[in-house]
């Protein structure tokens, strides 16, 4: 069965910290480059963060850099997404996804004090 399962969503104070999984089965895992994005309410989806298949290049949306990482276990077919200082604009609906067209169901990510 072929799934992408994000994890790791929640209600977090201003300035905290959350790190996003992304369980994939069914997949090659290491044959596709994985990405994160977000959609905020009434906002379109966009990129947050992607990393490649091997050699781990990413790249970030620069209303995120500095503050996120992303990462990935081939081993274990999961990414990752380390969120830090976390602001009230980063509330969305996070996505992962393989490839240009796998897309898991999203998690709810809400910054609030």
């Amino acid at each position: 069965q072929v799934r992408l399962v994000e994890s790791g969503g929640g209600l977090v104070q201003p300035g905290r910290s959350l790190r996003l999984s992304c369980a994939a089965s069914g997949f090659v895992f290491d044959r596709y480059a994985v990405s994160w994005h977000r959609q905020a309410p009434g906002k379109e989806r966009e990129l947050v963060a992607i990393i490649s298949r091997f050699t781990n290049n990413t790249d970030y949306a620069d209303s995120v850099k500095g503050r996120v990482i992303i990462s990935r276990d081939n081993a274990k077919n999961t990414a990752y997404l380390q969120m830090n200082s976390l602001k009230p604009e980063d509330t969305a609906v996070y996505y992962c996804r393989l490839g240009l067209d796998k897309w898991g169901q999203g998690t709810q990510v809400t910054v609030s004090s």
